[in-house]
């Protein structure tokens, strides 16, 4: 009996879906720079920036969590353990030269240049623990891709409501308190999460048998309830933490129900380790052994199609030559990073992110201030966070189900679904500009519903427009859109007109350290009015997108992935055949 529970235990630990569960709670961790919200107006106070400046930092803070490109390349020449403690090293250091600024251990105060590198090199990390954890997810369960990816950016949403029940339990009754701690929370947590999985998030490539991939589906609908379970009661607790005050220890009772509930999937784990135990009897491992060669020898001999070699005729015009590289396929076909880069379609969706997205950025990193000025309490700007955070999680959740289904029912356009889900967030910023009373709590839930359903529309698009093959590259750049967007939107339009508000006022830093305030309606109302105008402009050229794609999206998409084998899905991706491989090997 002892030797079965070892062998058991053993086998949970390296197991793949202890793998994925150590992965569902990096993600959970991995998101704190939705919370810049709460800690930013200490920044603010403590170093005595100007809101303009304040912006500046945020739009750091945005270009670290969504350049990630470096941290695929390193991906590509080391093990995901590598990946992973580089990310919590950064993390570590980033946030902690931060705190030790914001507390004054560092003199002289660091210039504004040196906080907003601090800033990026912490919120970075979020890139390498996404490309650790969540592209080694991707890989060990490559059939259920959609599935994995949906789960593991919805606990990414999930993780500033998260965080913010900590805040509360740890930080004093109403989380009214000194937030500067918090940055000291968010540099050490996620790193400690990533330290304790870098053994157990790995590729593993061990062939798995048909009955357990038929369990897949079944795990995850389980991985999915757990998920909506702890969203609904971060939800309830939010509303009955903004009706009642709550004492710090009634806070401490909510964070330790959180925490317990982030334990749940580990029963999944072993229920689906313990159906595989069972059949790993003698003669379950004999059929196994009998059944497992067969499927793999017929992928091995399963004819991979060749490449068609490129034809082109002899030139010796380099213009020719050019104008040849640039010429795109069919739409879903493989582009050339170069090709993608210069179509009108990229164009536009490029676009669409910069002013849809980057108002939406614009607004999550601002509710503390717009809270601020519009009198809210600080208990109230800690709801709209947790608010943000957790309809994030239900937007990703809801546009990754509801726009499959339209369009394998409808044929409905992706591009469309976005350009609708961009237009929604115009009522939220128009309850910003004009300081509605209570409306703030609306916002918040509008602004974060699309803010997270936009991220798998834009990201399905772009696998669908341009192809697989080098989606990973295509991926980051549209990522890049997110901070140009905020750095015009945040800090060019919003932190500028909030700065000459409060100078209009006659609002000046206090020597004791105060930064720049503005109360009243005014401070953001023309900064969102701007917004929403650029909005509705992002909308229309999602639009155009949706126009310029229709023909396409009215066929059937997948056809060539059905009409094909695995074989044609793993080279567009290049993962696949990595686990069919060692079977052939072992052979």
């Amino acid at each position: 009996m002892a030797t079965a529970a070892s062998a058991f235990a053993a086998q949970v630990l390296r197991g793949r879906w202890f793998m994925a569960y150590g992965s569902f709670l990096i993600m959970s961790a991995a998101g704190a720079t939705y919370i810049f919200a709460i800690y930013s107006k200490d920044i603010k106070a403590t170093l005595g920036y100007s809101q303009e400046q304040l912006n500046t930092v945020g739009f750091f803070k945005d270009v670290g969590a969504n350049v990630g490109i470096h941290a695929g390349l390193v991906a590509e020449v080391t093990p995901p353990w590598v990946v992973l403690a580089v990310g919590a090293a950064m993390n570590l250091g980033g946030y902690l030269m931060l705190y030790l600024s914001i507390t004054g251990r560092v003199s002289p105060a660091p210039p504004l240049w040196l906080v907003c590198l601090y800033i990026a090199v912490g919120a970075n990390s979020q890139a390498f623990a996404n490309t650790g954890a969540l592209v080694t997810c991707v890989k060990n369960f490559p059939e259920s891709r959609g599935v994995m990816l949906g789960l593991l950016k919805g606990f990414v949403g999930l993780s500033g409501a998260i965080f913010t029940q900590l805040y509360l339990a740890f930080y004093g009754p109403g989380g009214g308190g000194d937030t500067r701690p918090l940055i000291l929370l968010v540099g050490w947590l996620p790193a400690a999460v990533s330290v304790a999985f870098l053994g157990t998030i790995r590729i593993i490539r061990a062939p798995r048998s048909p009955a357990a991939a038929r369990r897949e589906y079944r795990a995850f609908c389980g991985f999915l309830c757990v998920s909506l379970a702890l969203a609904a009661f971060l939800m309830v607790a939010i509303i009955l933490q903004k009706r009642f005050l709550f004492t710090r220890a009634e806070y401490g009772v909510c964070a330790a129900f959180v925490l317990s509930m982030l334990l749940i999937p580990f029963a999944v784990v072993l229920r689906e380790e313990a159906a595989l135990f069972k059949k790993n009897t003698p003669e379950a491992q004999a059929a196994e052994d009998y059944t497992e060669p067969s499927t793999a020898t017929v992928a091995a001999t399963k004819p991979v199609p060749e490449p068609s070699p490129v034809t082109s005729k002899p030139t010796t015009a380099v213009g020719a030559k050019l104008l040849a590289a640039l010429r795109p396929p069919p739409r879903g076909e493989d582009y050339t990073i170069l090709q993608a880069l210069v179509s009108v379609d990229m164009l536009l969706l490029f676009t669409a992110t910069v002013f849809g997205v980057g108002g939406t950025l614009t607004a999550i990193d601002n509710m503390g201030q717009i809270g601020e000025s519009l009198g809210y309490p600080p208990r109230s700007i800690a709801t709209f966070v947790s608010l943000i955070s957790i309809w994030n999680y239900l937007g990703r959740v809801a546009a990754g189900f509801a726009s499959e289904a339209l369009l394998a029912r409808h044929r409905l356009p992706r591009p469309l679904i976005l350009a609708a889900v961009i237009l929604l967030t115009v009522p939220g910023h128009l309850l910003i500009a004009f300081g509605v009373p209570g409306s703030l709590y609306v916002a918040s839930v509008a602004i974060g519903f699309c803010f997270g359903a936009a991220q798998p529309l834009i990201l399905a698009s772009v696998s669908e427009l341009f192809g697989l093959k080098y989606y990973s590259t295509l991926y980051n750049f549209c990522g890049t859109a997110s901070p140009v967007g905020s750095y015009i939107l945040n800090v060019r339009v919003a932190g500028r007109m909030y700065d000459q508000e409060a100078a209009r006022q006659g609002a000046v830093a206090a020597a004791a350290g105060k930064g720049v305030t503005c109360i009243g309606v005014r401070c953001y109302r023309e900064s969102f009015l701007v917004i929403t105008a650029v909005t509705v402009a992002a909308a229309a050229v999602t639009a155009a997108l949706a126009w310029r794609t229709r023909e396409f999206y009215a066929g059937d998409i997948y056809a060539k992935f059905k009409e094909g084998t695995s074989t044609s899905s793993g080279d567009a991706i290049g993962e696949d055949r990595v686990e069919v491989q060692p079977a052939k090997e072992q052979l």
